[in-house]
C-alpha cells in the first residue's frame, strides 16, 4: 500500500512544502560552443531562455505553439522547436542558434546560399529555415528532394519566398555551395 506524503512542517501549507514552479532552476547547457548555467523557472521555454536570459535574439517567436518553425534551433545537432521545449529539458545538452553559424564575420555556406537566392524577404522565418536545413545537411550531406521538403515543411514563410528557399536548399544538397 502506498504511503501518504509526509506532512508539511507546522505552519506551512502543502504547497509551500513543494518547490514552486516559478522557483529558479540551475540548468547547465552548452550554447553555441560556450558553457552556460541558466537560472530559469521550470516553465520557461528554451526559446525565452535563449532570447531573454542569453540575449540571443536571432531565434524568433512566431506562433508560440510549434506550427511556424521560426524558433528552430539545433539540440545536439538536431532541429527542435525552441518554443515547445522547456529550458530545463535542455540540461546537459548542446544548443546551436543562428548566431553560431557565422565565423569571424563570414557567413556560413547555408547563409550565403540563402542570400544568393534571395531566399529571404522580411527575414523573420529565415533563422529557423536555415537552422532546419543546417541540421539536415549535417546528418545527410546529399539529401534527396523529399528529405529537403520534409526538413523545411514545418517552417512557414508568410512573405512567399518558399520557392527561393527550396532553390537554395537544392543547391546546397547538390554540394555546389559547400
Amino acid at each position: 500500500m502506498p504511503t501518504a506524503p509526509a506532512s508539511p512542517p507546522s505552519g506551512t501549507s502543502p504547497r509551500d512544502a513543494q518547490a514552486s514552479p516559478d522557483a529558479p532552476h540551475a540548468v547547465a547547457v552548452t550554447v553555441n560552443g560556450r558553457a552556460e548555467t541558466l537560472s530559469v523557472p521550470a516553465r520557461r521555454s528554451l526559446l525565452h531562455a535563449l532570447r531573454e536570459d542569453l540575449h540571443l535574439t536571432g531565434t524568433k517567436e512566431g506562433c508560440g505553439v510549434g506550427t511556424c518553425g521560426a524558433c528552430t534551433v539545433l539540440l545536439d545537432g538536431r532541429p527542435v522547436l525552441a518554443c515547445l521545449m522547456l529550458a530545463v529539458q535542455a540540461a546537459g545538452r548542446a544548443i546551436e542558434t543562428i548566431e553560431s553559424l557565422s565565423r569571424d564575420g563570414a557567413l556560413a555556406p547555408v547563409q550565403e546560399t540563402f542570400v544568393r537566392h534571395d531566399a529571404l524577404q522580411c527575414g523573420f522565418c529565415t533563422p529557423g529555415q536555415i537552422m532546419a536545413l543546417e541540421g539536415l545537411l549535417r546528418r545527410t550531406p546529399r539529401p534527396s528532394e523529399d528529405m529537403l521538403r520534409r526538413a523545411l515543411e514545418g517552417n512557414v514563410c508568410r512573405c512567399g519566398t518558399q520557392l527561393r528557399i527550396q532553390a537554395a536548399a537544392r543547391e546546397l544538397a547538390a554540394g555546389r555551395s559547400r
